[in-house]
C-alpha cells in the first residue's frame, strides 16, 4: 500500500451549492445515474444517493478482491453442482430453521427435482462484498451474493461522473485535475450483460434454436430499474439480446411451457425464452400468494437456463458461507492452494445451534454481542441485528428459531472522513464506511464450467454510524475508487 495520504478538495459547502452541485445533478440525469423516488410516476425520476468525491481505497486491497473473483466464481459453481449431495443435506437441515423462506425455496427444489428439471445448465451471477479492516488493512468478506445482485448497471456511472469532475476541473480552484492518482472504471454494466450473452449463446447452440430473449423477473414498483435497464440496453446494443420484464406473479398469466419440450415462451409474442434473470426472489416479500410460489417452481422446471436456479440461491445462505469457514469444509471443492487465496477473506463465524460450535456461538452471542452481528437467511438490507441487541432479539424468539441465524464477527473497517454524500440537494458531512462489491459470471452444469468471469465491480459506502449499508434499501450511497 503506497504511503501517500490522499486527501479530498476542501470546499465549502456554499462553493458545493454554487457549481459543483448543479454539475453533479445534471450529469446524473442527463447519463442515468438515477433511480425512482418513494411514491413516483413513470415519468420522474432522481439521482441516485452518492458521495461527491471518489474514496480512497487500497490497490493492493483492491487488487485482491478482483483476483480472488474467479476462484470465489468456482467455489460457488462446484457447491451448486452438488455431486455428492453435500448442498442438498445442509440445506434441508437448514430448512427446519427458517421455513418461511429457505425451507420454501428447498420445498420447491425438491418438488422440480421430482418433477424433472431438463435443464442442468445454470448461470451464476455473482458479487462477492468486502470490507478493509483497519487493523491488518486487509479484505474481510461481508458475504457472497449468489441472487438479484444489484447496482452492476450503475457502478461504471459514478466512476465516469466522478472522472468528469476531476477532469473537468470542477474539484479545483484552478481548473485543473486535483486528483493525480488512478481512477478505475468498472465495466459491470457491459460485463454482466456479456455473462447473460454467453449463457444466451449456449442454450441456442444446444436447443437448436436462434433470436431467444431474456425475461428479467423484477419487484412490482421497482425503483433501482434503471441499474436493471442499463443491463437490459447492453444486451440489445453489444448482442442484439431482447429482454422482457415480468413479475413472479406474472409468470403463469404471461408465459406457457411446452409440455413435451419444456421450453418457455413469451405469450404476447410467442418468443422463445433461453435465460430467466432474477432481479426478485430474494425475500418472502416478494411472494405475496401461493401462485407465485408455484410460478418460481414453473420457471425451474421449464428449459430456461436460470440465473439463479434454485440450488444456486441456496448456496448463497448465511449458513453455507458460515459453514466455508472451516478448512475441512472448503477443501471439499476446492484445492489446498485454492483455499488458501480465499480463507484470509474470512472471519470467524458461528452457529447458534446444539453443536459444539453452536454452543460457543450462543454464549457469545448472549455474553459478548459488542463485537458481533447476528444474520439470518435473507437477502436485501434492514434483516441484521448487531451488538447489544443480539441478546434482546434472541430472548424474544424460541430457541429452535436460533439455528436459521449465523454469528458474526464484525469487521473494524477503514474510516473514511472527507467526502461528502449528496441526497438530492442535501449535502452531508460525515465519516463514511465503504464496502466493495466484485461481480462475476459462471456458466456451468453438473459436471463442466462453460465459462467464468471477472465482471467489474461496485463501491457503495454509508455513514460511519449505520450499521446497515444498502443503497436500494435505503442505507448507503453509491460511490468509486481513487487508488492509493
Amino acid at each position: 500500500m503506497s504511503s501517500k495520504i490522499v486527501k479530498f478538495p476542501e470546499l465549502s459547502d456554499e462553493e458545493i451549492e454554487q457549481d459543483l452541485l448543479p454539475n453533479l445533478l445534471q450529469w446524473s440525469l442527463a447519463n442515468g445515474l438515477i433511480m425512482y423516488p418513494p411514491n413516483y410516476s413513470i415519468e420522474q425520476s432522481t439521482p441516485v444517493t452518492m458521495t461527491l468525491f471518489p474514496t480512497p481505497f487500497p490497490r493492493g486491497c483492491f487488487l485482491d478482491a478482483v483476483d480472488v473473483q474467479l476462484a470465489y466464481n468456482t467455489l460457488y459453481a462446484v457447491i451448486s453442482q452438488d455431486k455428492d449431495g453435500w448442498l442438498s443435506r445442509e440445506s434441508e437441515i437448514l430448512s427446519h430453521t427458517d421455513p418461511d423462506f429457505t425451507g420454501q425455496l428447498w420445498n420447491l427444489f425438491c418438488r422440480a427435482k421430482a418433477y424433472g428439471i431438463p435443464q442442468k445448465i445454470g448461470l451464476g451471477i455473482f458479487r462477492s462484498d468486502y470490507f478493509v479492516d483497519k487493523n491488518s488493512v486487509q479484505l474481510k468478506q461481508v458475504e457472497f451474493n449468489t441472487v438479484s445482485v444489484s447496482f452492476g448497471g450503475l457502478s461504471g456511472k459514478i466512476c465516469e461522473l466522478h472522472r468528469y469532475l476531476n477532469g473537468s476541473g470542477r474539484y479545483s480552484n484552478d481548473g485543473g485535475e486535483f486528483y493525480d492518482l488512478e481512477q478505475p472504471l468498472s465495466t459491470s454494466a457491459e460485463s454482466l450483460a456479456e455473462g447473460i450473452a454467453i449463457a444466451v449463446d449456449k442454450y441456442n447452440e444446444i436447443s437448436r434454436t436462434h433470436q431467444t430473449i431474456v425475461a428479467f423477473i423484477v419487484q412490482n414498483d421497482e425503483r433501482n430499474v434503471f441499474d436493471q435497464r442499463i443491463l437490459e440496453y447492453n444486451l440489445f446494443k453489444h448482442h442484439n439480446i431482447k429482454s422482457c420484464r415480468l413479475t413472479l406473479h406474472e409468470i403463469h398469466e404471461k408465459t406457457k411451457t411446452d409440455a413435451t419440450s419444456r421450453r418457455l415462451y413469451l405469450n404476447a409474442t410467442n418468443q422463445e425464452i433461453s435465460v430467466v434473470y432474477f432481479r426478485a426472489g430474494y425475500s418472502p416479500a416478494d411472494f405475496s400468494c401461493d401462485q407465485d410460489w408455484e410460478n418460481r417452481l414453473s420457471l425451474e422446471t421449464s428449459l430456461a437456463i436460470k440465473a439463479p436456479n434454485l440450488l444456486t440461491q441456496l448456496s448463497g445462505t448465511k449458513k453455507i458461507q458460515q459453514l466455508l469457514t472451516s478448512s475441512s469444509v472448503l477443501t471439499r471443492f476446492v484445492s489446498e492452494e485454492v483455499a488458501s487465496k480465499l480463507s484470509p477473506t474470512f472471519v470467524k463465524m458461528y452457529p447458534l445451534d446444539d453443536t459444539e460450535m453452536g454452543k460457543i456461538g450462543r454464549a457469545l452471542a448472549l455474553n459478548e454481542p459488542e463485537n458481533y452481528v447476528l444474520k439470518p437467511q435473507r437477502e436485501g438490507g434492514g434483516n441484521n441485528i448487531y451488538k447489544k441487541d443480539i441478546p434482546t432479539f434472541l430472548t424474544s424468539i424460541s430457541e429452535q428459531e436460533w439455528s436459521g441465524y449465523v454469528l458474526m464477527e464484525l469487521i473494524n473497517p477503514l474510516e473514511t472522513t472527507g467526502n461528502v454524500i449528496i441526497r438530492g440537494q442535501e449535502i452531508h458531512r460525515s465519516p463514511i464506511l465503504s464496502e466493495l462489491g466484485v461481480f462475476g459470471t459462471i456458466l456451468f452444469d453438473d459436471e463442466q464450467i462453460y465459462s467464468n468471469k471477472y465482471a467489474g465491480w461496485l463501491l457503495r459506502s454509508k455513514f460511519s454510524y449505520s450499521n446497515e449499508g444498502g443503497v436500494a434499501a435505503g442505507f448507503g450511497c453509491v460511490d468509486s475508487v481513487v487508488l492509493y
